[in-house]
């Protein structure tokens, strides 16, 4: 079955975070605005660039957008 990013995205949460990614997933998880239901990168990276301010680089939603491609492949 095929998952959003932000369900795959939420298996790298945790407290405190040890890096960025986990970092990521905390502040996504708090966000009552993610899109949860999405698996687009533009319509993700779009929401990211225009309407967050919790990632300190986009490198690290690029990082988790292409662990997420690599887990949807090998299912």
């Amino acid at each position: 079955m095929h998952k959003s990013f932000y369900h795959y995205l939420m298996r790298y949460r945790e407290e405190p975070p040890r890096d960025n990614l986990a970092l990521f997933a905390n502040e996504a998880f708090a966000d009552p605005s993610f899109p949860k239901m999405a698996d687009s990168y533009d319509v993700l990276s779009r929401y990211l660039e225009m309407d967050v301010d919790y990632l300190p680089t986009m490198s690290v939603f690029d990082e988790a957008w292409e662990k997420y491609e690599q887990d949807e492949l090998n299912r």
